[in-house]
């Protein structure tokens, strides 16, 4: 190599170490620096070989400080080389990985998205004379080395939605999907089709998508991550990180940054390391199911070994879904095996990437096993034996009760129904020509009927009066009427609002302006007693509590406070109930605990709610008393509860279930992009105001100050995200409608 050439080369290779250090000095590190740029090249003849020698000795100790660093890396570093300019790109690993490819969907600053980049691509195997080619859909976030129409591969909704959309080409030619996780998370905006509508749509679908998914994660910024890694296999780049937040918006939440100011560079590393954000974190949680070793201080272009690597961890993860699922397999699971000794194997097996019918299915059952399974012990299970053992009872009782009922005795009463049915409406005709043939007679005989003078009377006469109601009458009286005072409406300087004694604002006014309609807070009891029928609220799984699975900082303490605050475990409150008669099961996030955001426990509780449902076929009733999003301080441990719930409420809708979401107060973030948001019929009170982020990360992460009705309910309606504004006052009625009307008679089964 030119002396000149190879001095550039190791001055980069250098300040790339020194970048990926940040605010950190390494004497070492400077000293060689100073050293290579010392290094006279311009000499000529035998000058020009010394300085040649030298740089070549140069390259060797940079080689020695390179692996001497990696191995003292600390999480925030690690973040800083996902960061990193020089990172490979997804456009490297198509070059590199893939034996050929055709971007799709658009490309470039021309494309609908150009952070998201889709291509068709193949893997060619050679097995003695055999070649075998792979199709494959390969889709992911594009960061493209500093190009900034990628957006740094921060996703908008219509980039995501182009991501599903070839996706379910996937799954139509029976190919599989690798998806390629590189974001810092999701561009926050609710234009149609929104950002936290159309993740969750992303979620819902890939549960179901009948091929092989295999995601990579190189950076996986938080509900971003998601929309395109829902996977059976998960693979991660030994220095990427994958996280609910990243490590300067944890610090800014954890010190309560507010304006311009920024988070101390120390408390930022604190919330990285506690945060479990690594790959060898997440693999110990279970999260991922490998880790693809890179080279010291990550993986950059010119890494070709490392390309190598990766193809045969993606091929192998690939050949372990489909052989996993497969026919005949025991022989290749075996020698699959044995290649994890010896990866060169992974080109020697044959292995057919499409399945069949039955193979779908099976894929599809463990996909759901698979997620089921993360997090099982990130909460605290505080229930006594008596309720374990009562709810095992009840986990074979209500399903065994249920296949009778509905099962037997259910078709039973539909063939007799089906045939009473027939045999009525025979019986209707003839009784309407016998009916047809009196009244001719009467007409003839112009005999007097009172009918007219009957119909008559009920058209003119005075309708009883009807009493207005918004709840139950159950009497809860919230403690904001306490005070011996009258409240001014907000509003009151624009439309002219008189004020109101605190007692019939929040007793007979629920809470609502008489005048302009405005709703003020509420408590999230006041809807447990004048939504849901008298005294029909029973709770289960109330000892399921929050805990602190990553060990973050004094975050027991604060668990605690809240418990202490609200007498409740968790942010998420289970129950059955009935509403006029109707039995349903209801699972309530609760803002008054840690701001209704979402850990392991509510997840938990929110999938076994689901359970619940669907054993006693009830229909399902999500309300959002408020939540602020994923707890930040449980770290993975709360996001993967966005892809567990997802499939949970897909896997009750499809077994027929009726699920309705009602929001309330402020609902954000990861639920409202998953589990919540996935609904077919979604409704807001019109106090509510949601999205994908609050105004003040939106205005962190996109310099953007958005107006102040932006996520209001009305705002919401306008972009297609929910389906109606309700009245605090008529949720009780409406409920009771939409059950009715969506579910039919039978409430549960389409």
């Amino acid at each position: 190599m030119d002396a000149d050439k190879k001095k550039t080369d190791l001055l980069h290779r250098a300040q790339y170490a020194k970048d990926i250090l940040g605010p950190k000095k390494n004497e070492r590190l400077e000293a060689l620096l100073s050293k290579i740029g010392a290094c006279e090249t311009n000499s000529p003849g035998q000058g020009r070989q010394e300085a040649l020698k030298n740089l070549q000795v140069l390259e060797e100790r940079l080689g020695h400080l390179e692996a001497l660093l990696d191995k003292q890396l600390t999480p925030m570093d690690k973040v800083r080389i996902v960061r990193h300019p020089q990172r490979i790109c997804l456009k490297d690993i198509l070059e590199n990985v893939y034996d050929n490819y055709t971007e799709i969907g658009g490309k470039d600053e021309h494309s609908i998205d150009p952070g998201m980049l889709i291509a068709r691509a193949y893997v060619t195997r050679r097995v003695g004379k055999k070649t075998l080619n792979h199709p494959v859909m390969v889709v992911g976030q594009e960061k493209g080395h500093g190009q900034e129409f990628r957006n740094g591969g921060s996703i908008k909704p219509w980039g995501n939605s182009k991501a599903l959309k070839y996706m379910k080409v996937a799954a139509r030619e029976n190919i599989p999907i690798h998806a390629y996780v590189s974001t810092p998370g999701s561009y926050p905006l609710e234009d149609f089709p929104g950002a936290a509508q159309q993740i969750a749509e992303n979620i819902y679908e890939m549960a179901g998508l009948e091929v092989p998914i295999i995601a990579i994660f190189s950076e996986g910024g938080s509900g971003g991550a998601e929309a395109v890694a829902l996977a059976d296999k998960r693979l991660m780049f030994s220095h990427g990180y994958y996280s609910v937040i990243s490590p300067e918006g944890a610090a800014a939440i954890e010190g309560k940054v507010r304006g311009g100011m920024r988070a101390p560079a120390e408390l930022i590393e604190r919330c990285a390391q506690f945060q479990r954000i690594t790959a060898e974190d997440n693999l110990g949680a279970g999260f991922v199911d490998a880790v693809v070793q890179e080279p010291p201080l990550g993986a950059r272009p010119e890494h070709f070994d490392f390309y190598k690597r990766l193809r045969t961890e993606v091929i192998r993860a690939t050949d372990e879904v489909i052989l996993g699922v497969g026919g005949m397999r025991i022989l290749r699971k075996r020698a699959m095996r044995r290649r994890k000794k010896d990866p060169d194997e992974s080109e020697h097996i044959i292995v057919r990437w499409n399945l069949n019918t039955k193979a779908k299915q099976r894929l599809l059952a463990k996909r759901r096993r698979k997620f089921r399974r993360m997090a099982q012990g990130s909460f605290e299970d505080r229930r006594s034996l008596a309720e374990k053992i009562g709810a095992a009872h009840l986990g074979i009782l209500v399903p065994a009760f249920s296949a009778v009922r509905y099962g037997l005795v259910k078709n039973v009463k539909k063939t007799f129904t089906r045939a009473a049915e027939e045999v009525t409406g025979e019986i209707h005709v003839v009784a309407g020509r016998i009916e047809r043939l009196r009244r001719k007679a009467m007409e003839r005989l112009r005999l007097p009927r009172n009918n007219g003078r009957r119909k008559g009377l009920e058209l003119t006469a005075l309708s009883a009066p009807v009493m207005p109601s918004h709840g139950n009458g159950q009497g809860y009286l919230s403690p904001q009427a306490a005070p011996d005072r009258e409240i001014t409406c907000p509003r009151a300087e624009k439309r002219g609002c008189m004020d109101v004694w605190a007692r019939d604002l929040f007793g007979e006014f629920a809470g609502v302006c008489p005048y302009c309609g405005h709703h003020f807070f509420m408590e999230y009891q006041w809807y447990l007693a004048n939504v849901f029928d008298h005294d029909s609220v029973r709770e289960f799984n109330q000892n399921i509590a929050s805990g602190n699975p990553t060990g973050f900082p004094d975050f027991e303490k604060r668990i605690l406070a809240a418990r202490k605050k609200t007498g409740l475990q968790s942010a998420c409150m289970t129950f059955n109930a009935s509403l006029m008669g109707i039995k349903l099961t209801c699972a309530m996030l609760i803002a008054d605990f840690r701001g209704g955001s979402v850990g392991a426990a509510e997840g938990e509780k929110f999938i076994r709610a689901l359970e619940m449902a669907g054993k006693r076929h009830q229909p399902f009733l999500a309300y959002s008393h408020g939540t602020a999003g994923i707890r930040i301080q449980e770290g993975v441990h709360g996001l993967i509860q966005m892809p567990r719930a997802t499939m949970a409420v897909r896997r009750y809708i499809e077994a027929g279930g009726l699920y309705i979401v009602l929001y309330d107060t402020n609902s954000y973030a990861g639920p409202v992009a998953s589990f919540l948001g996935c609904s077919p019929y979604q409704y807001a009170v019109r106090s509510s105001r949601l999205g994908f982020a609050g105004p003040g990360v939106i205005r962190e992460t996109t310099g953007v100050d958005i107006p102040p009705d932006y996520h209001k309910s009305y705002k919401a309606l306008s972009r297609g995200h929910i389906q109606g504004v309700w009245d605090r006052r008529d949720i009780r009625k409406n409920l009771h409608q939409s059950f009715l009307t969506i579910g039919g008679r039978n409430l549960y089964y389409r």
